[in-house]
């Protein structure tokens, strides 16, 4: 028997939605040859990482093994599946492999660090395959809400792995490839031994719709309009983009693009044939010299991101572009959970000044671009895996996809990030527990999770920030009194005098009664200054805030 095993090991997106980062391996133990499926992002929000521009998976355990990487795959061009190539690629330095829409997305994202567009390796969709060390990997055609989304077929001397990215099953998806389940049957003939598979929908129990039903009721929405027409939408979603501008087109409006990436997606969509056809659109610069009656505007935002069009839409004016009463502002997108409050915040703003919004409550201007409950039951069935590893979805969703493995006498496996698993045998295992977690994007500068970094910047904006000064002499006497500055606290406390010199009074009593052992050591110093700035401003109004204390001593 083989000493060799098959390993699976997710550091993102199993147990998360977003943030994808899968790892294969095949070898001797800790000393596999590795591949790693997709490597994206997730996205911060203001109460648990404010001022953070992007969150990465946590890939020190990659970077220890980077010498058994053979390649990093990319199912699709979701940013949550490709987002971090160019954060990660120097630290990894594998090549990078993906079909030809998914390759123009990443060569820009490297281009910004600097990395030439021959990392990456454009790969045709299945029947051809690329060797990587012992893997042999085929890109397997799969409708979703981006072009050429496609499942991985993985070989080794284990046997044959499906790992199927993103997916839905739509037989008329309008842009990209169908749902084939003649193909998946045929390459799942000689037998699977795990399908590794998205659990997003696992909940939704009704079969998922065509995006080919979107269409007429845009294109009624559109024509009945008697002004301005906008419309968001996720700009990757390529088939959207063209139903919403070929709606507009129709009613006899000028489409303008708003937004970086809604013009990036259409450009890669085009310059890679995924689209054969789009209608011509104009500049921001000649929407305001045409009937507002006679344009639509595609834009940016459907998520209530700040600096996205649709929000500054919302604010005010947006490349010279403002929205008037009578305007309608479609979304065509179903709102992220946690992305609510963003979302609500622009459709008010949009309603005061008088724009008509419509979302997609009844489900007639959007389809999901995931696999529902049926639908993964059905290619349960078409794979015939013996054994069924749920991923991309949150904890409640990998433990109901491992369920309706189950329920179907095939093994279902339940691995969150970190925890590797052994392929090889009948029976999967833990093998290994690998520490896994978050890097932030903070500004130019990636920074850990345990950095404290971001822990000090909420509590600060929870508490606000003190800074305390104090002088010693030669003789390791006060020099005048403590003196503070406060930000982020109010003004005045309990004592309806200034927390200023609540503070600086109470500061003065503490360097009073401090003995030589204090004023002579910084440490204790600081921490007794600190003690007595958190505890008056605690008594004045309610918080213990951060404390910064800067002794100067005279030499």
């Amino acid at each position: 028997m083989s000493d060799n095993r098959l390993i699976y090991l997710p550091l993102g997106g199993a147990g998360e939605i977003g943030m994808n980062c899968y790892v294969y391996g095949y070898g001797k133990p800790g000393e596999e040859r590795l591949i790693v499926v997709d490597i994206g992002v997730t996205f911060p929000d203001m109460d648990t990482t404010p001022g953070v521009d992007l969150i990465i998976p946590d890939i020190s355990w990659l970077k220890e093994n980077r010498h058994r990487i053979e390649a990093v795959l990319i199912t699709h061009a979701h940013e949550d599946h490709v987002g971090a190539v160019g954060h990660t690629f120097e630290q990894l330095g594998a090549p990078i492999y993906a079909r030809a829409f998914t390759s123009n997305i990443a060569r820009h994202k490297l281009a910004e660090y600097g990395v030439e567009g021959k990392a990456v390796r454009t790969v045709s969709a299945w029947p051809e395959t690329v060797t990587l060390g012992p893997f042999t990997v085929g890109f397997l055609p799969i409708s979703h809400s981006i072009p050429e989304s496609s499942g991985l077929v993985i070989d080794s001397p284990a046997g044959r792995v499906i790992h199927t990215g993103d997916f839905k099953l739509d037989r008329t998806p309008l842009v990209g490839e169908a749902w084939d389940p003649e193909l998946w049957a045929e390459v799942s003939k000689d037998g699977v031994k795990a399908l590794v598979c998205d659990s997003t929908n696992v909940f939704s129990r009704h079969p998922g719709r065509s995006e080919a039903t979107v269409g007429p009721a845009v294109e009624k929405l559109v024509a009945e309009a008697k002004s301005m027409v906008v419309a968001t939408t996720f700009a990757s979603n390529v088939a959207r983009v063209k139903t919403l501008a070929e709606a507009g087109d129709r009613a006899g409006r000028s489409i303008c693009l708003l937004g970086r990436a809604m013009r990036r997606m259409i450009e890669a969509a085009v310059e890679t044939g995924v689209l054969s056809s789009f209608p011509k659109v104009i500049g921001p610069e000649d929407v305001t010299s045409i009937p507002r009656e006679n344009v639509m505007l595609l834009v940016t935002g459907s998520q209530g991101e700040r600096r996205a069009a649709s929000a500054q839409l919302a604010r005010g004016k947006y490349n010279g572009i403002e929205l008037q009463e009578g305007d309608l502002f479609l979304f065509s997108s179903k709102t992220i959970p946690g992305n609510e409050r963003d979302v609500f915040r622009i459709m008010n703003q949009l309603s005061e000044k008088g724009v008509d919004v419509v979302d997609d409550g009844m489900g007639d201007y959007h389809v999901s671009g995931h696999a529902n409950r049926p639908d993964l039951e059905t290619v349960h069935d078409v794979v015939q895996p013996q054994v069924v590893v749920p991923m991309h979805g949150e904890h409640r969703h990998l433990r109901e996809h491992a369920r309706i493995a189950s329920a179907k006498g095939r093994k279902g496996v339940l691995a969150v990030n970190g925890m590797m698993i052994d392929l090889s045998g009948n029976e999967p295992r833990v093998v290994e527990y690998i520490e896994t977690g978050r890097t932030y994007l903070d500004g130019s500068v990636q920074i850990g999770a345990l950095d404290g970094i971001v822990r000090d910047r909420i509590r600060m904006a929870l508490n606000g920030h003190v800074i305390v000064t104090v002088i010693l002499d030669e003789d390791d006497q006060p020099l005048g009194e403590p003196w503070c500055e406060t930000m982020g606290l109010p003004e005045m406390g309990r004592s309806h005098a200034p927390l200023v010199d609540v503070l600086e009074e109470d500061l003065s009593q503490f360097m009073g009664r401090a003995g030589d052992k204090t004023l002579t050591d910084d440490d204790k110093l600081e921490e007794g200054l600190r003690r007595v700035t958190r505890q008056s401003t605690l008594n004045e109004i309610g918080k213990k805030p951060e404390v910064t204390v800067v002794v100067s001593r005279l030499s």
